[in-house]
């Protein structure tokens, strides 16, 4: 499931960024409808499996929250791409 997790995660974050890029006019706006309900449906997914994972993983209040707040704060999403691959190279490590 984390690894899952892990593909939306980056997914959501880069969605956002296109989102932004047209807000800054580097893109068409014509495809605005389209990456706003592939990046929303992104985002519902994010949550989702945030709260899953963390259950699962029995992370506190606050990492939860971190991976909240990464949700909607512009390149926070390769903050998380990091906890995570560092998160699943521990747990590697440890099964070894």
């Amino acid at each position: 499931m984390l690894k899952y997790f892990r593909v939306v995660s980056l997914l959501e974050g880069l969605s956002f960024l296109i989102l932004l890029s047209i807000t800054f006019g580097f893109i068409s706006r014509d495809y605005v409808s389209q990456l706003g309900m592939i990046h929303g449906l992104l985002f519902m997914l994010y949550l989702f499996l945030s709260l899953i994972v963390a259950k699962k993983q029995q992370w506190s209040f606050g990492i939860c929250l971190s991976l909240f707040i990464a949700s909607i704060v512009p390149f926070a999403f390769i903050g998380v791409e990091i906890f995570l691959s560092r998160l699943l190279n521990y747990k590697k490590t440890a099964e070894a």
